[in-house]
């Protein structure tokens, strides 16, 4: 499988539709690296150009890769370590491009775009088996539209039973993770 994720702090979308760069939680760390490492991707990018935040990712990395969280908790440690601190979205892809040897295909979130980039989970599924991805999810409100449009894709939103839709970045990332790299069909 030929996966790679990137959690987009910048740019995104604040609640009144303005660009802005979002900060970091350390939950989004763990809990999504956790999920990477579950499901086999091959690097979490992190993915903010502020220097404050990129400080804070890989403190949080040393401490459980070198420092005591890697001796206190070992899975912890392989999952922390998949992490990436990219300052821009072209980098990361750069980044997947050198370890895969090709350019991915990016495939960006969105919990409203359905457009002819619009792409369906088993249409993934069966190009991860050959083709490298880099699938991206937004924070605060969602990607800017740069982001959605430099996408090669964009993946069919998560639908619930309501018309209510703004799941957390992390509850969205583990439906959409078990969906595309989970081992039940």
């Amino acid at each position: 499988m030929h996966l790679y994720i990137g959690l987009v702090h910048y740019p995104v979308y604040n609640k009144n539709y303005q660009v802005i760069a979002s900060a970091i939680t350390t939950f989004d760390l763990h809990d999504i690296a956790r999920l990477a490492r579950t499901y086999d991707v091959k690097k979490y990018f992190v993915i903010t150009p502020l220097d404050d935040q990129q400080a804070l990712v890989e403190k949080v990395k040393r401490h459980w890769t070198n420092g005591y969280g890697a001796k206190y908790n070992r899975h912890r440690k392989e999952a922390i370590a998949l992490i990436e601190v990219s300052p821009t979205l072209e980098q990361a892809i750069k980044e997947a491009a050198k370890l895969e040897r090709e350019t991915p295909l990016v495939i960006a979130t969105d919990v409203s775009i359905q457009n002819d980039r619009s792409i369906s989970y088993e249409r993934v599924k069966k190009i991860i088996e050959k083709k490298s991805i880099i699938l991206l999810f937004g924070t605060a409100w969602g990607l800017e539209k740069t982001v959605l449009e430099r996408a090669d894709y964009i993946l069919e939103p998560i639908l619930g039973r309501t018309d209510y839709n703004h799941l957390s970045v992390r509850a969205a990332a583990a439906i959409i993770l078990d969906r595309l790299a989970g081992g039940y069909q």
